[in-house]
């Protein structure tokens, strides 16, 4: 059996928003003795499809303080505060992503064989220093030409035919070789002011230059459209002209009624034509396949590429190994995160790509209680390591105790109440009980003795070593954390047909074989949080910033479930 660790994770408010199911979203035909009786048929179900898209750890949830509500990476705004390139750790601005794409124009490429890094190398040895005039310990200058090399599958650009007579600006010769014909005769803005090549008839390369081509063949077609049907004044909207600043009040007047007795009808706006050449842009499908299979006979499976090798491509279209051009790197983001209601920022990190530190980040274990669960074994001798029971499985209809901690955080005194369904949901229900539903706990005192609690620790030992399980109360209370007990009867996962004394009306039985993961007990439960805080002193002049010992009530209630482990099926 596979070790299980006990595990608690929190629901996101946002769960309700998108669509769970509520009392009130009901078909009006249902009858008032159909209706539930009790908010357990309402408790949240852990095993709904949905609620994999809406559990989270602690440690991946934010709060905002302005709201009081939790917050998941789901449902924040997110803002770029800087561009960089994870290689170099350069930053680019917002403007060079928009007109050069997500990609890094400093020469920093990966393998399209196995995504290393490549180094700009020589394929010419280094000539002898023959001259005098050297200095002491200088090497000759490597002559050309260069390829770009990777140091892990000794892929070289070189296999592909591409060399470059420099080592500087890789980035802005391997756009010509791609965007050209190997010599830099077409560049981005060329393209966009007269595409044409040396060969007028020649097929553009790349996927760049073909909509390059066709943008400007287009806007032409446009422009020579509304040059042509500039002066008509009737007929479909083209004939107003795109853009024209008139176009509204021409069609006002028609709808006025003023000068329809002069119009006289006019010819027919002007078609324009689509693209059907290379110089237009357009490139028609090759079906001849010949060229491809003669090249998978030559050098098999090994000569294709893999799927990812083929998305990680700039341009599409790769299918052999030959076909494989250097990967510039991607840019990434530095984002910030804001409240989705209020605005208020989350999360913001430093705007320096070398500092790893954040300005501001409102976690969520800062301003609620953290859980953690694990078996109660109150036989265990004090002093000694406690078991590892990671490997253990629950036993079917045999009652266990767990021990649920609570951790406050802040330096506020907290009064929690649990609840959670009789039952756990799911085809295979288990018995829950919260023998101490409601407790409280202090604050995170930063003033607190170490030695009283010290004292705390020592006299608690003396006067029992094994404390018995009382309803009510809680098992053990430190500092800042409450510890309670949770009796848990396991179900049997025999799958038989429940009696029909214990079916409700219109339940479907499901009796097919176990599912994945059903094994596993989980209980869902609901964590209601009060404590009193300082009140906001937003407002100028208003009587809680007169009063600096003023408090306010505040409120939070989530959802969370609890992993306990598995169920045995001897």
């Amino acid at each position: 059996m596979a070790s299980f660790t006990p595990y608690s994770y929190i629901q996101c408010p946002c769960f309700d928003a998108t669509g769970q199911a509520r009392p009130s979203d009901e078909s009006p035909s249902a009858s008032s003795s159909d209706a539930p009786e009790s908010d357990d048929d309402h408790a949240f179900d852990p095993r709904s499809p949905r609620s994999n898209y809406s559990l989270y750890p602690i440690e991946h949830l934010l709060y905002c303080v302005d709201c009081n509500q939790i917050r998941c990476p789901r449902c924040v705004a997110e803002e770029l505060v800087t561009i960089y390139c994870p290689s170099c750790l350069f930053e680019v601005g917002s403007s060079s992503v928009k007109t050069e794409g997500n990609r890094c124009t400093r020469s920093c490429f990966q393998c399209p064989v196995c995504i290393g890094p490549l180094a700009v190398q020589s394929l010419e040895p280094a000539p002898e220093s023959s001259s005098l005039l050297t200095a002491d310990n200088a090497a000759p200058p490597a002559p050309g030409p260069w390829a770009l090399c990777c140091s892990y599958c000794n892929w070289s650009s070189s296999e592909i035919g591409i060399k470059f007579d420099k080592p500087q600006g890789i980035f802005g010769q391997l756009a010509k070789i791609r965007d050209g014909d190997g010599h830099g005769d077409i560049s981005v803005a060329a393209v966009d002011a007269a595409p044409t090549k040396k060969s007028g008839d020649a097929e553009a390369d790349s996927t760049k230059s073909r909509f390059a081509l066709m943008r400007s063949f287009y806007q032409s077609q446009l422009a020579n459209s509304n040059s042509t049907s500039s002066g008509n004044l009737s007929g479909t909207l083209g004939e107003y002209g795109y853009g024209s600043p008139t176009a509204l009040s021409r069609i006002m007047s028609l709808y006025s009624g003023n000068g329809l007795a002069a119009l006289k009808p006019k010819s027919r706006p002007t078609e324009i034509r689509e693209a059907d050449s290379f110089k237009d842009g357009f490139r028609p499908s090759n079906l001849d396949e010949s060229s491809s299979i003669s090249a998978l006979r030559e050098n098999g499976y090994d000569g294709t590429v893999t799927n990812s090798q083929a998305t990680s491509q700039v341009d599409e279209g790769a299918r052999f190994v030959e076909d494989l051009w250097p990967i510039p790197h991607l840019l990434r983001s530095k984002r910030a995160k804001r409240c989705p209601v209020c605005r208020h920022i989350l999360s913001k990190p430093e705007a320096k790509v070398n500092n790893t530190r954040w300005r501001i980040r409102l976690v969520a274990g800062n301003y609620i209680p953290s859980i953690s669960i694990k078996p109660l074994n109150p036989t265990d001798t004090p002093g000694l390591p406690v078991p590892d029971t990671s490997s253990l499985t629950l036993t079917p209809l045999k009652p266990t105790q767990y021990l649920l901690t609570f951790k406050n955080q802040m330096f506020d005194q907290i009064k929690v109440t649990l609840a959670t369904p009789a039952t756990t949901p799911g085809r295979f229900a288990s018995r829950v009980t919260v023998l101490c539903p409601q407790f409280t706990i202090d604050a995170n005192a930063e003033d607190y003795d170490i030695n009283e609690a010290l004292k705390d620790d020592r006299r608690q030992d003396k006067e029992e070593a094994a404390p018995q399980v009382e309803a009510g109360k809680p098992w053990e209370r430190g500092r800042n954390w409450v510890s309670i007990v949770v009796e848990v009867i396991p179900s049997s996962l025999r799958i038989e047909p429940k009696p029909a004394i214990l079916r409700k009306p219109g339940e479907a039985e499901d009796l097919g074989p176990l599912k994945e993961d059903e094994d596993i007990l989980e209980i869902p439960m609901f964590v209601r949080l009060e404590w009193e805080s300082e009140a906001a002193q937003d407002q100028v002049g208003s009587t809680a910033s007169k009063d600096k010992e003023a408090k306010e009530k505040r409120e939070l209630a989530y959802w969370c479930v609890l992993g306990l482990g598995r169920i045995s099926q001897d």
